[in-house]
């Protein structure tokens, strides 16, 4: 005899699948935390993308606003689903000044709650149940829950290299790849739907050219697929002109927005996704948008947003921050700086530990390639090496699981979540633990 059971089929398959794997462990390290003082010898969440090197900043300027300033009125009724008008202005006015680098109009922003509800919110409007969103491996694992579980797209994982030295000419995605998986795609009997990819991407730290955002666009144009550009580590550089890492880059990419090309060609297959989680350090005030000039596109997300909707008050308090301009251009420069300190200590450990890393243009992350150190060449090994260096130094990485990649034994470091202090004594027990497995 059944049990009965009292959750729909998706709601059993919830309760069942964490949507990632480290999320329990993670948890764990918040518990056991390092502090130099209280508990030094504690733990190191460096799983979980949050920037935290700069939020002193930005708290005092919020907290400076909320005691001085007095709340409006609209902010306590109904508002616009997509955003009220004033805060889609100036995010506006913000993004045209400080990422994209044109005019852009607030009547191409939709905001919803966090950029989880955002993908789902596109993606459920754009695609059909069954369509298939192609990624560039390796990518963000919860780009599969985010696109699946709501809207029902599938995820296909486009190997474009094996290696991480194949990256250090930029991603090396090509029409070619496209073609073969679009084919595979339809012979399967579904529907390539949607391109997205991350500039500056998750994990790799790697950035898409201009020439190249403008070939894919052309194709995906010609084919009826959707073009999704994620940016929401674009505020987030690193320089990579400190001496310490110029030697990385031998022939630089240049960062160029995607917005700027959807300004020219204002196509309604062409979209771009953002997030102030990542660049101002504030991954709980929930607050994803998409950009595009397909109104229809729009008009769907603001008819059918109502329960993603972002809470007025916050509207208004970031609306607030982003209209200082000088406080924002000096925030922004301030939090680079920090970032490419944190990750010159970072890879200057790996350099001397003969570790390969992608070397990073951008984001919160460090890739890196542990492969040496599997006891089998399987996820099961993976996971096995991702335990051990927890448990032996405390550091919780980000394992390749989940990532779509191929290769095992790649990891991600999230460089932005301790203070340069704690990020030193990180990489020092970090070290301990490869020289102790090569025996040293």
């Amino acid at each position: 005899m059944h049990k009965d059971n009292h959750l729909s089929a998706r709601g059993i398959s919830a309760a069942a699948k964490p949507s990632r794997m480290d999320l329990e462990i993670y948890q764990e390290a918040m518990d056991n935390r390092y502090h130099p003082d209280r508990n030094p010898d504690g733990a190191f969440p460096m799983n979980v993308a949050e920037n935290h090197l700069c939020w002193e900043i930005l708290q005092e300027k919020i907290q400076s606003i909320t005691k001085t300033k007095n709340i409006p009125d609209w902010v306590s009724s109904y508002g616009d689903p997509i955003g009220v008008l004033s805060f889609r202005e100036a995010t506006a006015r913000f993004l045209s000044k400080f990422l994209i680098h044109r005019e852009i109009s607030a009547d191409t922003l939709a905001f919803s709650a966090g950029a989880t509800s955002v993908i789902e919110m596109t993606t459920f409007l754009l695609a059909d149940h069954g369509d298939i969103a192609v990624i560039p491996a390796p990518s963000y694992p919860v780009y599969t829950a985010d696109i699946g579980v709501i809207p029902g797209v599938r995820r296909y994982d486009l190997q474009t290299h094996t290696e991480i030295d194949e990256l250090k000419d930029g991603i090396p995605i090509s029409i070619d790849q496209l073609e073969k998986a679009k084919k595979e795609i339809e012979t399967m009997g579904s529907r390539f739907r949607m391109l997205i990819l991350t500039s500056p991407d998750n994990p790799t730290g790697g950035i898409y050219s201009e020439s190249q955002l403008s070939q894919l666009a052309d194709w995906c144009i010609e084919n009826e697929i959707h073009l999704i550009v994620n940016e929401i580590y674009g505020l987030s550089p690193i320089n990579i002109n400190q001496p310490e890492i110029k030697s990385d880059y031998p022939d630089p990419i240049r960062f160029v927005s995607f917005g700027q090309l959807m300004v020219q060609r204002k196509n309604p297959y062409l979209h771009f996704w953002y997030s102030f989680s990542k660049d101002l350090g504030i991954s709980g005030f929930r607050i994803g948008l998409l950009h595009s000039y397909n109104q229809d596109l729009i008009n769907g997300y603001r008819n059918a947003g109502l329960s993603h909707s972002v809470s007025n008050y916050t509207q208004w308090v970031l609306q607030e921050v982003l209209e200082d301009l000088d406080f924002m251009e000096k925030y922004i420069s301030t939090n680079q700086k920090a970032l490419t300190e944190s990750y010159v200590k970072v890879v200057s450990c790996l350099r001397e530990l003969h570790i390969p890393f992608n070397p990073s243009y951008g984001s919160l992350f460090v890739w890196m390639d542990m492969s040496a150190f599997l006891s089998e060449n399987s996820d099961h090994g993976q996971e096995q090496l991702w335990l051990e260096i927890f448990e032996k130094t405390g550091i919780l990485l980000t394992p390749g699981n989940g990532f779509g990649h191929s290769k095992k034994g790649l990891f991600r470091m999230v460089i932005s979540s301790l203070n340069h202090q704690a990020l030193g004594v990180a990489m020092n027990r970090l070290k301990g633990f490869v020289l102790q497995k090569r025996n040293y």
